[in-house]
């Protein structure tokens, strides 16, 4: 029954967490770097956290999990805070993102064609020689 009045009333931290899949180390994380607004406070003291927080902790989780960094996720959330976002300023940043994770992508398939050819060159037999860490070592 008490939790039952707690949901109602709202959430706490440990609550907030089972309902976005967020650690509790990440909202206190998110809290601290001033991403989560501080939730109101019960007259015993426990954080009470709102419909606002689970939506705005799981942009957070989203933004991150499209690979957006904490500062790219913070200037959009100052765009929407602000209330001056425009679509156009919200798609140049996701542009500007995603070029950034084009170029990864880019990189690690140079990456995946050198370790690929390097590994071919090896035997993969019990001899003391191998051409991975001869290549390795040039």
């Amino acid at each position: 029954m008490q939790n039952r009045r707690l949901s109602e009333r709202g959430y706490r931290r440990a609550d907030l967490a089972k309902a976005t899949g967020c650690n509790l180390e990440t909202i206190r994380y998110y809290e601290k770097v001033g991403m989560m607004p501080d939730p109101p406070r019960t007259a015993a003291g426990y954080r009470i956290y709102d419909k606002s927080h689970v939506s705005r902790l799981r942009f957070i989780m989203r933004g991150r999990d499209l690979g957006f960094t904490i500062e790219e996720i913070r200037g959009l959330l100052d765009l929407v805070d602000g209330g001056t976002q425009t679509c156009a300023e919200v798609k140049e940043r996701t542009e500007r993102h995603l070029a950034s994770v084009r170029a990864k992508i880019a990189d690690l398939r140079r990456i995946e064609r050198a370790l690929a050819t390097t590994s071919s060159l090896c035997s993969g037999e019990d001899v003391p020689e191998c051409p991975i860490l001869d290549a390795l070592a040039a």
